[in-house]
């Protein structure tokens, strides 16, 4: 466990490499959310999409906590992650320990909260704009990342974790 997994020199890996693995990420959230949405509204019996859905998004917000949690802590790679060749580690680039993950995951919200909160402030309504606050948010958010040390993502810094490049091991013939 005390081994590092990585040179702690090492560069972060690219940004589009990580936006790669984002928008990949987001593709397999599809499903867990889904999934997870559809458990919920089967255990509570819900017949209409406004009926609990402060308890789905409560729920769904819990259920991708433990799908998050779990892969950082267990190998520090997420399926999208593992696609892209990148690992999440500590500051002393050892696996994440069960709080660090969940600060991680806590501090992620930084992707969005912002936006969300322009859109609070502003009354932004329509699918249309609170889409375009939400990405303009989440880019900037991404682009900042060049501006900060090691070109870590905030919740990173934050939390004293990093996204480092882990290839493959090759396989001996």
């Amino acid at each position: 466990m005390s081994e590092t997994l990585s040179n702690p020199a090492a560069p972060a890996p690219g940004l589009a490499r990580r936006l790669a693995s984002l928008t990949y990420e987001g593709v397999v959230l599809f499903g867990v959310v889904f999934v997870a949405g559809y458990l919920y509204s089967a255990l509570t019996q819900q017949r209409n999409a406004m009926q609990g859905r402060y308890g789905l998004m409560a729920f769904e917000f819990v259920v991708l906590g433990i799908y998050f949690i779990w892969f950082w802590t267990h190998g520090g790679q997420t399926v999208a992650m593992k696609a892209w060749h990148l690992r999440v580690v500590d500051s002393a680039h050892r696996p994440l320990s069960q709080v660090h993950a969940l600060a991680r995951y806590a501090a992620s919200l930084l992707w969005f909260a912002p936006a969300l909160l322009v859109i609070e402030l502003n009354g932004i309504k329509g699918t249309g704009p609170v889409l375009g606050t939400v990405f303009v948010g989440m880019l900037t958010y991404a682009l900042l990342a060049l501006l900060l040390p090691g070109r870590q993502f905030l919740h990173d810094l934050l939390c004293s974790t990093r996204l480092i490049t882990q290839r493959p091991t090759p396989k001996k013939r």
